[in-house]
């Protein structure tokens, strides 16, 4: 009971908390010998001030007002949804994201916005492996170990798809038509969730697996 009273940070209104601990400061700096006891009274015992507390604060209203601009948590979220703000206008006005960037859906058809919530979208479904995040990574920038990619460099090589039924091994062609990859069969690779369900039964998809790696 004690560490929930002094723990600032359950209380939504901090000021409130702050206003309390200093008088509880000046109390004990006025005497050396001034303490607090705790007594716990379950309300079994049928104690009278327990009932009486009981009683006064059913019947106390409190007017609403939170979320409180001066409270922690208000700051908190307020901060981080001016940061996502700010992100998406750079990325979307910026070439940072480069012109072969992969757009993702969600379950509502949406593009994937990045968020803070029980670490975004994209965490939940790849944070729990570095070799699919990798993948993913490569698959999304389109910086693969594809002959779409390696055409930028090496304009000489080789770069229709081995397949042998495309004349480029190109990000949509593994996607969606490659019959390498066939261990999946939902056709929209198009949203995230099921984007991620392609890497997880194609392993060898965007992986550095086959001869051309050495170049």
């Amino acid at each position: 009971m004690a560490k929930k009273i002094f723990d600032t940070g359950s209380h939504p209104f901090q000021i409130h908390s702050a206003a309390i601990l200093s008088n509880l400061r000046n109390f004990f700096i006025a005497n050396n010998s001034s303490s607090i006891e705790f007594w716990e009274c379950p309300s079994k015992l049928k104690w009278r001030f327990h009932h009486e507390v009981d009683k006064d604060s059913k019947s106390f209203v409190v007017t609403p007002s939170y979320p409180s601009k001066i409270s922690w948590e208000y700051c908190k979220k307020s901060d981080s949804n001016e940061l996502i703000k700010l992100w998406k206008m750079t990325f979307q006005a910026s070439e940072g994201k480069g012109k072969n960037f992969l757009e993702l859906l969600n379950d509502d058809l949406n593009a994937v916005e990045p968020s803070y919530a029980k670490g975004g979208l994209w965490l939940q479904l790849l944070g729990h492996s570095n070799s699919l995040c990798t993948r993913a990574t490569r698959a999304i920038t389109n910086h693969a170990p594809i002959r779409e990619y390696r055409l930028q460099f090496f304009p000489n090589m080789e770069f229709s798809c081995p397949c042998n039924e495309y004349p480029i091994e190109s990000r949509r062609h593994i996607l969606h038509d490659c019959k390498r990859f066939s261990g999946y069969w939902n056709p929209r690779r198009d949203m995230l969730k099921y984007f991620v369900m392609f890497l997880n039964a194609n392993l060898n998809a965007f992986a550095f697996n086959d001869s051309l790696v050495s170049i």
